[in-house]
């Protein structure tokens, strides 16, 4: 029983954490230096790191996909409308295919997708 406790402590606390990473992910995007999207690149690389340290640290898959969900539904919610009419990830202008704030909305489930089905490292070492 404490097993299963400890398991699902340690999902809801991943998940937690990627709440807390996505909300600042997701306002951190947006910050450029010159034309570089250097919170765009922070956040991507922050996060993914974030996803394999919870999956590495853990070592189950369940774990980095709570992380991830947290992530995922912090980042949607805070890409909508708010309720004064304020925007923390605006659609992209008129004429203008792709911003930071669409490749980050992209970025979270892909990374998500990536560090979940990666391959358990004690698997691959087993079969050499």
């Amino acid at each position: 029983m404490n097993a299963l406790f400890a398991r699902i402590a340690t999902w809801v606390l991943a998940a937690v954490i990627g709440v807390v990473y996505g909300v600042a992910g997701t306002i951190g995007q947006a910050a450029t230096w010159g034309v570089v999207p250097v919170g765009l690149i922070v956040a991507s690389v922050g996060f993914v790191a974030l996803l394999i340290a919870v999956r590495t640290l853990t070592g189950e898959r369940a774990s980095a996909l709570a992380c991830g969900f947290g992530a995922l539904v912090a980042t949607l919610l805070f890409a909508n409308e708010g309720p004064g009419g304020s925007v923390v990830v605006p659609a992209p202008p008129e004429g203008t295919v792709v911003t930071p704030g669409l490749i980050w909305t992209f970025v979270v489930p892909l990374a998500v997708a990536l560090v979940v089905a990666w391959p358990t490292a004690s698997r691959v070492r087993s079969t050499n």
